[in-house]
């Protein structure tokens, strides 16, 4: 059923459990079907996805090859639940696989194939020679699922080393430093409060607003991992929201009063960095400081994750490994002998034992 109000080539429908549901359909274009409402910034991103998709080829594939192995895995279910986002750099990495090995029979594949690819690619980038790998192994599961294998090579060989911590921890004196060159009452003050005290991804932070506000706290939702938070608004937001009250449905917009995309967020907040003196700073590792605010701050894992999202105590460590080991020690210390009573006069007695041993 065709609505006025959805976008061209957007049709509602009624799933099996009688749910409203809405799907993109134009000929020639891989059918798309919806994850967010209508009228949200994430529905046009998907929108926007699915008209840019890869058409559907004519051309009649070999029976078993990679290229009829793809077609068959954009039409999965994996596939269409996986996010806009996710969808487009997997299929980057696809595409770029199917041009060199698209005729190539899947039965053939074998793990020195790709081991061999990996090292090929692995000394200029290695996360590009672990991201293939990843792809082939979802690739390579497909195939056993529709029983063109019954194995998966891919999970063979083994992913790069790389010695890296990721995303840049911003430092408290980046922090000030950033303060300084962009005040209260700029857009990038704002954006670098609700990156920092909502712990969310630049592409979760763009779509907040005052729809997401009950009283003194925002209900965010994380939607990489599907976890939601309910979090305070802490007085450095309050003042950032308070000094750029805005009635746009998000609380940031771009110069015209627009929404931020994410990939637009990420080039303009890199750029406003920059101009800070903070080349290597970005979005994401605000959420790392958050991380490491919480760490510090003696909070046990299962709060430290009821702000950040994160699912697992281990990815939450992860991303608080630039925590100050040192003053965490020193407080460990102090409360250690707070509760054992090793300050004050027991540490005397300690003493006078010692003179007495001498």
């Amino acid at each position: 059923m065709r609505r006025r109000w959805l976008p061209d080539n957007v049709t509602s429908f009624k799933d099996g459990s009688g749910r409203t549901r809405y799907r993109y359909r134009k000929k020639g274009l891989p059918q798309y079907l919806f994850r967010s409402e209508p009228g949200t910034t994430r529905f046009m991103e998907e929108y926007e996805n699915a008209k840019s998709a890869l058409p559907v080829s004519k051309q009649k594939h070999a029976d078993g090859s990679f290229h009829a192995l793809i077609v068959s895995y954009y039409r999965s279910k994996k596939w269409v639940r996986m996010m806009p986002s996710s969808q487009q750099a997997r299929r980057n990495v696809i595409e770029r696989f199917r041009a060199k090995h698209g005729d190539k029979p899947v039965a053939r594949l074998e793990a020195r194939h790709i081991d061999r690819w990996m090292s090929d690619i692995a000394a200029d980038t290695p996360h590009a020679a672990n991201t293939l790998r990843k792809v082939l192994i979802q690739l390579m599961k497909h195939a056993i699922l529709l029983g063109w294998r019954r194995d998966n090579p891919a999970l063979v060989t083994d992913a790069i080393p790389i010695e890296s911590d990721g995303f840049h921890c911003w430092t408290e004196e980046e922090i000030a430093q950033y303060d300084e060159r962009w005040p209260l009452g700029t857009r990038e003050r704002l954006a670098k409060e609700l990156l920092l005290y909502t712990s969310l991804r630049r592409g979760d932070m763009v779509n907040v607003g005052r729809q997401h506000r009950r009283g003194d706290k925002l209900v965010l939702r994380h939607a990489k991992n599907k976890s939601d938070t309910v979090i305070r608004i802490l007085p450095p937001l309050e003042a950032a929201l308070a000094s750029l009250d805005s009635e746009h449905l998000t609380y940031l917009v771009t110069q015209t009063g627009k929404a931020f995309t994410a990939a637009g967020f990420g080039n303009w907040f890199r750029e406003r960095c920059n101009m800070a003196g903070l080349p290597h700073c970005t979005a994401h590792g605000l959420r790392k400081a958050m991380a490491r605010r919480l760490a510090e701050s003696s909070v046990t894992y299962l709060q430290g994750r009821a702000v950040t999202g994160h699912r697992s105590d281990a990815m939450f460590a992860h991303y608080a490994a630039k925590a100050d080991n040192a003053a965490m020690a020193d407080e460990a210390l102090d409360q250690m002998a707070e509760k054992f009573n090793l300050g004050g006069k027991a540490l005397d007695k300690i003493a006078k034992l010692g003179q007495k041993s001498e």
